[in-house]
């Protein structure tokens, strides 16, 4: 088991105390500083900075004391950010509505690339509608399809 499986094993019970979940964790270099950066949400996909500081906190704790050894690091909590990666596509249907941006492996609609909102999920079929020029269109593909998936932010 290497160190950010240790690190995971250790932090998982306490972020379901603070009923959000582990996005991710992976080790950062900023210059001279070794940075830990847990990634972390809200079962909705949302993140505020009070539950960062809090869940910080307690993770800082824990970190010091099973870690006491390791060398001198920064602990960093923050969300997976507004255009998080969808990395499991079984949370598709708790984004309806969402503004998500898709890159297929084959097109649909002539389209490889898709930004616009996703307006339902029904079994493994998606539909989703986006800008062409001044007209609002859908799109249909089948989930197998999507070989990239992510929020984004609207404009």
């Amino acid at each position: 088991m290497d160190q950010i499986d240790k690190i995971k094993e250790l932090i998982l019970p306490e972020l379901s105390a603070f009923d959000v979940k582990l996005y991710d964790v992976k080790w950062l270099n900023d210059k001279k500083m070794r940075i830990l950066q847990i990634a972390i949400m809200k079962n909705d996909g949302t993140m505020d900075i009070d539950t960062c500081a809090n869940v910080s906190e307690k993770l800082s704790a824990i970190m010091d004391e099973t870690f006491s050894t390791m060398d001198e690091y920064f602990l960093e909590v923050c969300s997976p950010g507004a255009e998080r990666e969808v990395r499991d596509l079984s949370e598709l249907p708790n984004l309806v509505h969402q503004y998500i941006y898709v890159r297929l492996k084959h097109p649909a609609k002539k389209m490889m690339e898709i930004t616009g909102n996703l307006l339902k999920v029904e079994g493994s079929e998606i539909t989703m509608d986006y800008r062409d020029k001044a007209l609002t269109r859908q799109v249909t593909f089948e989930q197998d399809e999507i070989e990239f998936c992510r929020l984004a932010v609207k404009l």
